[in-house]
């Protein structure tokens, strides 16, 4: 399955670094940006409107505002942040995507983590940067998604390959990962648990396995990291 899925991103990303592989493109690509935060929004109106073939024809503060507008203006792309009230960028791609399944959505946030990119990528975005990312990569991504080619990042593409072959963790070797992050022993998440002192301690080796990792803080920082637990939860 890896491997499979390795071809098709990495020949998919090869038109970015090849724009003579992008299919042909229609001018006037009427984007959408939906972010939370008007500066964000602002800024990229303006990155945009110097693109000779790129029309911002609207904005949203929310994934709700989101769904009004597209329902209104028929976007071609949207231009999307991940976090944002109420509802997150996952559902709201969901519920987009339901809307209109030929729609376009390119994620564009602050957030990396692993799980972050895959569930987006699996919820039917088509695209994935950084929103440190220079215009010229966010205008060659626009175009590609528009175009209906995959834009993910080399760097982000291959960790999202190597999560992809790792070994998922289990739904209770995750709330005892969440629990170690809060600081508890293992003698602490078995009572919690209700399970045994053993049990909890081979919970917590099998997190090791799976993340690689050769340590209880090192294995927190990673699935942190990764996106697979959050402290705030």
């Amino acid at each position: 399955m890896a491997s499979q899925v390795s071809e098709t991103f990495e020949e998919r990303f090869t038109a970015q670094v090849n724009p003579g592989g992008i299919p042909a493109i229609d001018p006037g690509i009427k984007v959408l940006i939906v972010d939370d935060h008007p500066v964000v929004r602002v800024g990229l109106r303006t990155m945009l409107e110097s693109e000779a073939n790129i029309e911002v024809i609207g904005m949203a503060e929310s994934a709700k505002e989101a769904v009004t507008e597209v329902r209104k203006i028929k976007p071609d792309v949207i231009l999307m942040d991940l976090r944002m009230p109420e509802v997150d960028g996952m559902k709201a791609i969901e519920e987009l995507r339901g809307i209109r399944p030929d729609l376009r959505i390119l994620v564009l946030t602050n957030y990396e983590a692993d799980e972050d990119i895959l569930r987006a990528l699996q919820a039917g975005a088509m695209g994935y940067l950084l929103k440190n990312s220079p215009q010229e990569t966010i205008v060659q991504a626009i175009k590609m998604v528009h175009a209906n080619v995959h834009c993910v990042p080399p760097h982000i593409n291959e960790r999202l390959l190597q999560m992809i072959s790792r070994e998922k963790l289990t739904e209770r070797e995750l709330e005892v990962l969440t629990l170690a992050a809060k600081g508890k022993s293992n003698k602490a998440i078995a009572k919690q648990l209700f399970i045994s002192d053993k049990t909890a301690r081979n919970h917590v080796a099998s997190c090791l396995v799976k993340l690689g990792c050769g340590s209880r803080t090192e294995a927190v920082t990673t699935a942190i990291q990764r996106g697979l637990i959050r402290l705030s939860e």
